[in-house]
Order: C-alpha cells, then structure tokens, then sequence
C-alpha cells in the first residue's frame, strides 16, 4: 500500500461575484501543464436548479518526481448558483457567470506508488528503515517544493478572481 504524506490539508478559498469559469479552469490546466503535471479529473457534476447551475470538480494533479515518490495536489472546486451575465467592459461585451465558488487545497506527497516494497515482509522492513532515515532528506525536498506549488496555485487563483471584480 502507498503510503501518503499530507504536506497541505484543507486549505480554503471562498469567493462571490462576477467570474469567468472556463477562464479560470484553463488557467489552472495551463498552470499544471507548465510544472509538467499529469491532470486526473476525478469528479466532475453539474446540476441545473431555478437558482442558477451547481458544478462540483475534483481535479488530482500529480508529478511523479521519481519511481518512488510522486507530488498530488488534490483540488475541490464547487461552484453555486452560477448564472450567465453579460458585462460590458472598455465597449466590449463579455460573457461571465456569476454566483459562489468554494476551492479546498490537500496535497500529499504519494511515496511507493507502484507498490514494489510490499511484496514481503523484509521488503516493507528495508523501505520503512530507507524512509526514516536515507530518503528523509529527500521527502523533507519533495514537500517543500509541493508545499510552494500548492501555495502558488491558490495564491493565482486568489488573484485571478479578485481581479475579476466590476
């Protein structure tokens, strides 16, 4: 079984007003994909009500650093009462939506993923020995770097939709 180090957990952002949704989704995409993350979209529901559209996403993007350990950011996006307006900016009209949007930040350091260490006993015995004390240097690198990109990302989202203010 891998075994998960939480670096981030429950980390919050909470937003209301004016925003621009695939805007904002193809920023995030476009963050990962330029940190050579691989996206996993885990879940992905709407839901049309009279009070606008509820969206959940689960995104999981991951970078496998090496054969041993990979980096998860794990992001939980629900969007509430969403609505589509028409905003008239510098004489030109823009489509956005407007409504709720609550994100939740965990990542977690995956280490053992393809499970090669658990096969025997003594293996799992040698690769508890090699976490606690060869590769400790290396994890404490690894969740450092997850913890800053995690940061980031939410730190760009933070700041697209405050921008996104009319």
């Amino acid at each position: 079984m891998s075994e998960y180090k939480f670096v981030v957990e429950e980390l919050r952002l909470a937003y209301e007003g004016l925003m621009n949704v695939p805007e904002l989704y193809s920023m995030i995409d476009q963050y990962f994909r330029e940190k050579q993350y691989d996206k996993r979209e885990v879940r992905n529901f709407e839901q049309t009500t009279p009070d606008g559209k509820n969206i959940e996403l689960e995104i999981q993007p991951y970078k496998k650093i090496t054969d041993y350990a990979k980096l998860v950011i794990k992001i939980r996006m629900f969007f509430y009462g969403l609505q589509d307006v028409v905003v008239e900016k510098d004489g030109l009209k823009i489509k956005m939506q407007k409504g709720k949007v609550e994100m939740i930040f965990d990542s977690f350091l995956e280490t053992d993923y393809e499970h090669r260490w658990e096969q025997k006993p003594t293996y799992f015995l040698i690769r508890t020995l090699f976490d606690k004390f060869i590769y400790k240097i290396y994890t404490t690198q690894f969740e450092k770097e997850l913890e800053k990109e995690t940061n980031h990302i939410h730190d760009m989202i933070k700041s697209f939709l405050n921008l996104q203010r009319y």
